[in-house]
């Protein structure tokens, strides 16, 4: 039963890669069907970020209340819910409304998963788990650009994975029984307050550390259609195309560091990940062809495979099992407040700087991942301050 739970897991993440690389690859089609700013996709990501943000803060709530396998049926119910909203949109107030639902589904059901997996199952899995979830980041534009060569549009692109979305909840509510009799149901810990959890050392550093990559990697993954059409001149049904490379990227990359952790560590695979950005970002900066810039977004996806899972991973180890689910979440709050600010921020950078700054956009956020990593990832056990001495 645990096996097949876990393979339930796996699918479960895949729910959370379609919604997420699919506004970027519909979008140079959206804009100019529905004739709205090349911005505002930056505000409809900072919609879906924002939702995201507060299911996550409420994740540990919500698994002290329901089972885990119940929130994430409910939240990927939830994005399918949005993902059909946006098939149906004929405007960009239509757009923003869809995206709420999507935003609130995909925050408990990440942050829920990750503890989980994190907590009882080697590093390897959490690696291959991220892996499901770039199978969805990938598996998005190839169904739009299949839906824009095909006449459906991007509305039967969105209508596509909508239908899948409801597939995988039917499929966790089948589940239900699985995570009764594995007891996957959240264990009666201590509840510690958020500005507790603030002060511990190394807490501030490796939320600092996630936002900055969720930064870089959202970015990039909102804009890299956009690039490859206005910078490196791709027709936009190739560009989708294209930006599924990243997606690669990052599957094959997590696929392969599940096998290399045992043999390297956590903190070795974060490192050479970031080298791999950096290459990426550089065939990305220079004015090469644009099957260039197809390894760059590869050897950038391949890059950030092993970023964030290794991180997740260490949170248990560094602070203790009995307080990894909040200090999860919060992880994951910090990412998508990353990525609630910076997609969008770039996206009225755009304006007065050109697509082009996209790569040193990137770069600057690469650089200050770097610099925190160090302190971020240090294996070193951290104490919990005590409730009674802080309040």
């Amino acid at each position: 039963m645990p096996f097949i739970l876990l393979i339930v897991i796996y699918l479960s993440f895949i729910s959370l890669g379609l919604p997420d690389s699919l506004l970027g690859a519909a979008w140079p089609a959206m804009q100019s069907d529905l004739g709205t700013p090349v911005y505002a996709a930056g505000c409809i990501s900072l919609i879906i970020s924002c939702g995201t943000v507060i299911s996550s803060l409420l994740a540990d709530g919500l698994l002290r209340r329901f089972s885990c396998g119940i929130v994430s049926g409910c939240s990927v119910l939830l994005t399918a819910v949005g993902m059909y909203g946006f098939s149906a949109a004929e405007s960009l107030r239509m757009l923003c409304l869809s995206a709420i639902p999507c935003g609130l589904g995909a925050g408990a059901v990440d942050a829920a998963l990750n503890h989980y997996v994190a907590v009882h199952y080697p590093a390897r899995h959490l690696l291959w788990l991220h892996c499901f979830w770039g199978i969805g980041c990938a598996l998005s534009p190839v169904l739009m650009g299949a839906a824009l060569q095909s006449g459906s549009g991007w509305q039967g692109g969105c209508r596509a994975v909508a239908m899948i979305q409801i597939g995988l909840t039917g499929m966790l509510f089948c589940a239900l029984p699985l995570w009764r009799k594995t007891a996957v149901e959240s264990e009666a810990q201590p509840h510690i307050p958020m500005r507790i959890l603030l002060r511990m050392s190394g807490v501030p550093q490796t939320l600092l550390t996630v936002l900055c990559y969720a930064a870089l990697e959202s970015t990039a993954i909102l804009w890299a259609s956009s690039f490859c059409v206005q910078v490196r001149g791709m027709h936009p049904k190739t560009a989708a195309q294209a930006a599924s490379l990243l997606f690669l990227g990052i599957t094959a990359g997590r696929l392969l560091c599940g096998f290399l952790t045992r043999r390297f560590g956590t903190q070795c695979l974060i490192r050479a990940g970031l080298c791999g950005i950096a290459c990426g970002l550089l065939l990305l900066i220079l004015p090469l062809p644009a099957p260039a810039a197809c390894a760059g977004l590869i050897i950038l996806g391949t890059g950030c495979a092993p970023v964030s899972p290794c991180i997740t991973h260490d949170t248990p180890v560094r602070f203790g099992k009995a307080y990894a689910q909040e200090l999860i979440g919060m992880q994951t709050s910090a990412a998508y407040i990353g990525t609630s600010l910076m997609p969008p921020l770039f996206g009225l950078l755009t304006q007065c700087a050109g697509m082009e700054v996209l790569p040193l956009f990137l770069a600057m956020f690469l650089a200050m991942t770097a610099l925190l990593t160090d302190p971020a990832v240090r294996a070193e056990s951290c104490q919990i301050p005590s409730p009674d001495n802080q309040l």
